[in-house]
């Protein structure tokens, strides 16, 4: 039976930075403490931080060969640990690749969590690390993991401890059925984007700035406001991000569905922050920031120069969906947002990859819909619906 946790602790290191490098990985079992796999590989010249970042991807995928779900990773690499969790800036060229390989990775689990650990408590990838940057300098290693004899791999080659790949099925993922479920307990979820502004016009980034409607973006909402209120004549309640844009498009669908209807503004609903890029757009990026653009497009774990990754909007936009659940059991709800906190909705939804982030189009005043049961059932009914809109353009 394949593990559904694991822990992983990773280290790489060169003698002279850069020079002779080399990186050790060891997969655990978190209860027990048991070596499930072991990973360390010479690299011949290279920088510190390349060198954990191998290790780093040589910890996952031995995870991954493993069939965990989730896994904790611990490694003594500031720069590493804050770089995946989004929250610095991946500045050196050499790194994006690295960082973008160790991500994709990341996207094969349900759950990766990083911590930083000190040194001392990183000893056995450590010494695995050292044994591969000896080798890589063609010399004996006098370093061995605790518990084990010290071993000199050949230089370029992987040392691991036997472990074949264990394929088992996430015991988290409901079975697949065809069987109709009954609509009323579920809770409905009408995504709703808000109407254009001059910034969605001339195509900018258009993130925390409190872009205001445009006059196009004013009928566009009150045509999406009648169109929700004949799919839902009846709704719990209106949820919007605090911005202008959304909040307007909000107050006309209240207005729709009789004034009645409370309307309740979710900071977590919020566009995602584009940072340095807000305002500018994707040709003016891609000219002044063409490496960060190619990393950003590469993974969702990183953000714009100052800004925020995909992954924090999605974990914010799931506190959300999760609160609404609990809050309106088999009512419907209607939420309005930006393009970013919907997509990774839709995207969760349907258990898609990353990629979808990239290929779906949400229209400005486009309207989504699904349905969520109580036992992680999901129904997708509706994407970027914009019949209503035919008669503006």
């Amino acid at each position: 039976m394949a593990p559904r946790v694991v822990s992983m602790e990773a280290d790489g290191g060169s003698r002279g930075n850069p020079g002779p490098a080399g990186y050790g990985a060891v997969v655990r079992d978190p209860e027990t403490g048991e070596v499930l796999a072991e990973r360390s590989e010479s690299l011949g010249t290279a920088t510190n931080n390349v060198a954990e970042y191998q290790g780093l991807i040589a910890g996952l995928t031995a995870a991954a060969e493993l069939g965990a779900a989730e896994v904790d990773v611990r490694m003594d690499s500031k720069l590493v640990v804050e770089q995946m969790c989004g929250r610095w800036q991946i500045k050196h060229p050499g790194l994006r690749p690295l960082a973008a390989q160790a991500a994709a990775l990341v996207g094969r689990f349900s759950a990766v969590r990083f911590s930083w650990i000190p040194r001392e408590q990183n000893r056995h990838a450590d010494a695995l690390a050292n044994a591969a940057m000896d080798a890589a300098a063609g010399r004996p290693s006098t370093t061995a993991a605790p518990g084990r004899p010290a071993t000199t791999p050949a230089a370029g080659q992987p040392s691991t401890t036997p472990a074949a790949p264990i394929v088992g099925s996430d015991p988290a993922t409901a079975p697949a059925s065809w069987e109709p479920r009954p609509t009323f307990t579920a809770t409905r979820l009408i995504l709703v984007r808000h109407g254009e502004t001059p910034y969605t016009e001339q195509r900018r980034y258009s993130g925390r700035g409190d872009v205001p409607l445009s006059e196009r973006g004013r009928a566009q909402v009150a045509a999406t406001a009648a169109r929700v209120a004949e799919l839902a004549p009846s709704v719990a309640a209106v949820l919007s991000s605090p911005l202008s844009r959304c909040t307007a498009t909000a107050a006309s669908i209240a207005g729709a569905l009789g004034g009645d209807v409370p309307v309740r503004t979710e900071d977590d609903l919020i566009e995602c922050d584009f940072g340095q890029w807000e305002g500018r757009t994707f040709a003016e990026v891609r000219q002044q920031w063409p490496g960060e653009m190619d990393a950003w497009l590469a993974s969702p774990r990183i953000a714009p120069p100052g800004g925020e990754s995909f992954t924090q909007v999605a974990e914010r936009a799931h506190r959300v969906i999760s609160g609404l659940l609990t809050a309106y059991p088999g009512e419907t709800v209607v939420v309005v947002s930006h393009v970013s906190p919907i997509k990774l909705v839709l995207r969760d939804a349907l258990a898609a990859g990353d990629g979808f982030l990239h290929r779906l189009f949400l229209d400005a005043a486009g309207i989504s819909v699904l349905d969520m049961w109580p036992d992680g059932g999901v129904a997708v009914r509706t994407v970027n619906d914009t019949a209503h809109l035919a008669s503006l353009d």
